[in-house]
């Protein structure tokens, strides 16, 4: 057990590394990169003629996953990725990264790995969804963001594999802050546990790519 921690934590250690050359070029988390090339926050709200709804069906060419997003833990955060949603911002994105027992993530670059950029939502709120009971366990959904700059999460995600207990909020700075959680997947599990199974290659400065493009087709907000 106590090896496979440590692999865990030297897999974060070379994700935050392999994501600092992304803040040019990608995001992540602490392992789980997100770049944030010196982003304003973003006015998040859910003032919209029709509500936002909290299941949201990620139509990959994979299979589908479908999420259930979770305000009470996480408001903002959840609010800023409704907005995404609605907008269509993530169709024709792929998952950039993918590590096996760890996480594969997606919300930032396109199929050539361009960069497609977006707003920081300006808040982390790993804190609270920890209090709420929500910590980044198999399943979950949670935040990328630049390694040192738990403020800057934007756009790009990722759905945790295991329970990545070093992703989980400890405490109140630039290093502990962690990665919030704000949804899991209720429905294509097994879609997420087969694109951890692609081969993956380097291209530039991204480690960890697909050769294959795994993309999402479209992401849909479901009534």
């Amino acid at each position: 057990m106590k090896t496979h921690n440590r692999i865990l934590t030297l897999a974060a250690i070379a994700l935050a590394a392999s994501f600092f050359a992304c803040q040019r070029g990608g995001e992540k988390a602490n392992g789980v990169d997100a770049q944030a090339p010196q982003a304003e926050a973003a006015q998040v709200t859910v003032a919209d003629k029709t509500p936002y709804s909290t299941t949201i069906k990620l139509k990959t060419s994979m299979g589908d996953i479908t999420l259930e997003l979770l305000p009470d833990a996480a408001p903002k955060t959840v609010a800023n990725f409704q907005k995404l949603v609605r907008e269509g911002f993530f169709d024709g994105l792929i998952f950039h990264r993918v590590i096996p027992d760890f996480m594969i993530q997606s919300g930032g670059h396109l199929p050539d790995m361009t960069k497609k950029a977006s707003k920081a939502i300006g808040a982390n709120e790993a804190d609270l969804a920890k209090s709420k009971g929500l910590l980044n366990t198999r399943g979950t959904i949670s935040m990328a963001y630049v390694p040192g700059d738990p403020f800057g999460a934007s756009s790009q995600f990722f759905i945790n594999l295991n329970h990545n207990k070093n992703l989980d909020f400890k405490e109140k700075n630039l290093m502990d802050y962690g990665h919030c959680p704000f949804g899991k997947v209720v429905a294509g599990m097994d879609v997420v546990d087969r694109i951890s199974k692609v081969q993956t290659k380097k291209i530039n400065e991204y480690a960890d790519v697909p050769v294959q493009p795994v993309t999402i087709l479209k992401a849909e907000e479901i009534k």
